[in-house]
């Protein structure tokens, strides 16, 4: 049966938890990649350019093959492609702890492990979205600080498990770990909504079906429901249904300041540690401060959520998500004059604030923009724009910090890379503001106006204040009028 609407609780809180516990063994897990940065480049006796490629491949995996993880959820089931990812996952962290070379870790920790990753997030996220409307922000915020809970617990330990057990004993562990996403898409139990997209056999009675083609699909599908659910035409028209949005202004500028942001924020969590200890920061120091990040990001998380959904910011969510990105921005541009760890510790609060505020904001604000229908397609989109800026931005600054021995280069070109993607925003925003105050200050200024047409007959018209199918046009001959 259909649901009228989202049933805003419920098991819904059970998909919340699922998605909580997907963020954390993939983007938590993912960030923690991080800390073995310095142990692949001494083990390995590669630059740093070079390890980066790792973090890269595994974002940009994450986030290319997003929208096959919104395919297989749409066309198959969210179940089976959560727990195939976490399967595939598994198996990449698994023969990474077996590497030999770089290469290997490419292929294994960065390609395979990225590919169930990406089978795993966007579906978990959409599901969200379909049981949430009213307190959608606080479900997503609580979905999404997955993330910083997860960095907080796993970076200690990990530098833990790095010591007890060196790098492959930490890799085989995370990979055993990571096969909670197999009980993660368990959880999410499928919800149909009268406002989704009609699945394929119900677009035969539509008018672009041909009648003919009606009466042989429907004699069809006696024998085989599977002929009529995938003829064609129908998949057709379910794949220009389901990408439609592409073609929205709205989601075009969206999509490109996604496409800054990602650049910008993606190589600060490769190289915040190497840079912590370039300045005489310990390991144990410098893996604290992610845990810093990772708890003030639960906390940006849950109330930059819990915030959006007041009356008073719901319809400023765009503001709220741009504001956030652009103080992301600006803490990057004063990293490079923090030299020390006292210092350290307020730019990780700051930044990690920010970052949690805006991840929970994506969701929602693209949500706003293609609506509850079109969210799962839309979300595998937006994590397809991460993956480019994902696989560049990493090597870039390593190719930065190699080329000029410093990292300043790196941190302010993401710095304005983020700032850029705010403004973008911003100035979008302001615009369609301005055109539609000058559309509806043209459409008070149009009042009833009057027609005279060769026949000599009067009419009057009711314009653009009321709907077309219900303004009438009343015309009386001018003798009969006049007599009056």
């Amino acid at each position: 049966a259909r649901h009228a609407g989202p049933p805003d609780g419920g098991w819904g809180w059970m998909i919340v938890a699922g998605c909580f516990l997907v963020t954390i063994c993939t983007r938590a897990v993912t960030r923690c990649i991080s800390i073995f940065f310095v142990e692949f480049q001494a083990y390995f006796g590669q630059d740093y350019a070079r390890t980066a490629w790792i973090h890269s491949i595994v974002d940009c995996a994450t986030m290319l093959c997003a929208p096959l993880g919104s395919l297989i959820s749409n066309h198959v089931s969210c179940q089976v492609g959560i727990m195939l990812g976490g399967l595939l996952a598994s198996t990449g962290l698994i023969l990474g702890s077996f590497a030999t070379s770089l290469e290997h870790l490419y292929i294994s920790l960065g390609v395979l492990t990225g590919l169930g990753f990406a089978l795993c997030y966007s579906p978990a996220i959409a599901m969200v979205g379909k049981y949430f409307n009213k307190k959608k922000a606080l479900a997503y915020g609580i979905a999404m600080s997955g993330s910083g809970i997860g960095t907080f617990i796993l970076a200690p330990v990990v530098q833990l498990l790095i010591e007890q057990f060196s790098w492959r004993g930490a890799l085989l562990i995370l990979g055993g770990f990571v096969l909670n996403l197999c009980v993660c898409g368990a959880l999410m139990r499928p919800i149909a909504l009268k406002e989704d997209r009609k699945t394929a056999p119900e677009f035969l009675e539509q008018d672009y079906v041909p009648e003919a083609q009606k009466r042989d699909l429907k004699r069809m599908s006696i024998c085989s429901p599977l002929i009529k659910a995938w003829s064609h035409e129908c998949l057709c028209y379910c794949s220009w249904k389901e990408y439609d949005f592409l073609l929205m202004p709205d989601f075009m500028v969206l999509a490109v300041s996604v496409l800054f942001m990602a650049y910008g924020c993606s190589p600060l969590f490769v190289y915040l540690v190497p840079y912590a200890l370039s300045v005489g920061v310990t390991h144990h120091q410098a893996a604290f401060l992610m845990s810093i990040l990772g708890v003030i990001d639960i906390i940006g998380n849950i109330t930059f959520g819990w915030l959006t959904d007041r009356r008073c910011l719901k319809k400023h969510r765009h503001f709220c998500y741009l504001f956030a990105v652009g103080m992301d921005g600006l803490c990057c541009l004063f990293l490079p004059v923090l030299q020390n760890f006292p210092l350290l510790v307020p730019f990780s609060f700051t930044f990690g604030y920010f970052d949690g505020a805006y991840v929970t904001l994506i969701p929602v604000v693209t949500a706003d923009v293609v609506g509850t229908s079109s969210l799962s397609a839309a979300l595998g989109v937006v994590c397809f724009l991460h993956a480019i800026p994902y696989l560049v931005s990493p090597p870039v600054a390593g190719w930065l910090v190699d080329t000029t021995g410093s990292y300043t280069a790196s941190f302010l070109l993401c710095g304005f890379s983020m700032i850029f993607s705010s403004m973008l925003l911003c100035f979008a925003r302001l615009a369609k503001k301005i055109k539609r105050t000058h559309l509806q200050s043209l459409t008070n200024d149009t009042g009833t106006k009057q027609h005279i047409w060769t026949n000599g007959a009067i009419a009057y018209s009711v314009t653009a204040e009321l709907d077309q199918k219900d303004a009438e046009f009343l015309a009386v001959d001018t003798n009969s009028y006049s007599n009056r």
